[in-house]
């Protein structure tokens, strides 16, 4: 398992939250819609509450309800998955602690990806924030923005969208930003297959590109697009330095 670090100094943590949850195939189904799912919405959303954390020892592994399938029932596993991946994300980020990347992700490109955009903004926020400015937590969720979760059933096995509102706090302070996530099953383990925060100036809406939409689960596979995502990682490392 891989693990990327760019300076050990704390250790991180996980924050939940709650949301609205559907399901889509080729009818744009809500998951209302569906009888055997929403029974899963009701006991989703009491074990889920904004604002409460967990705190995960080791590498994280995050299974599929049901073995070879994925579904709207894993939204819990992904939605926890992918908390896990923003905290320790901007940890490492702000703090300079580790992120096992492979914990989360098992596309080397996407690996190859995140492991430079991680260290280009440690680079830059090292340079502007106060010596003990850390991250203390994030927050998923406020009272006005919930998190989302969408299922799309395709041919090659569904994946899931998360849209996931996050609040970033520092011993001074705190801001936030969205990031959108597409999990599949792979192995009967859950993993993000495409990570994206696009608000204005972010790194992503830099080297990616503005208002991108996130709904294709094998981008990461297209090796002439990576291409031109790595060139385009050169250029902007180049000229921030």
């Amino acid at each position: 398992m891989t693990k990327f670090s760019v300076l050990t100094i704390v250790t991180g943590l996980v924050l939940v939250g709650c949301n609205p949850v559907k399901t889509t195939d080729n009818n744009e189904k809500d998951i209302h819609e569906v009888s055997d799912s929403t029974s899963t919405l009701s006991e989703f959303s009491s074990v889920i509450t904004p604002g409460s954390e967990q705190n995960v020892d080791g590498p994280p592994h995050y299974e599929v309800k049901n073995k070879g399938e994925l579904s709207i029932q894993d939204a819990k596993n992904a939605y926890e998955m992918c908390a896990r991946a923003l905290t320790d994300y901007y940890k490492a980020v702000w703090n300079g602690t580790n992120i096992e990347l492979n914990a989360f992700m098992n596309n080397e490109n996407l690996v190859h990806y995140t492991q430079k955009k991680i260290q280009s903004q440690f680079d830059l926020y090292f340079t502007i924030k106060l010596a003990d400015d850390l991250v203390q937590s994030v927050g998923i969720a406020t009272r006005d923005v919930d998190w989302e979760v969408e299922y799309t059933n395709n041919e090659d096995g569904g994946f899931l969208y998360l849209h996931l509102p996050a609040e970033i706090n520092y011993n001074q302070g705190s801001f936030g930003e969205a990031t959108e996530f597409l999990v599949r099953n792979e192995n009967d383990q859950l993993v993000i297959v495409d990570w994206y925060t696009g608000g204005k100036d972010t790194y992503d809406f830099m080297v990616r590109g503005e208002n991108e939409t996130i709904d294709n689960p094998t981008i990461w596979n297209n090796s002439q697009w990576v291409k031109e995502i790595n060139s385009n990682q050169l250029n902007f490392s180049g000229s921030t330095r």
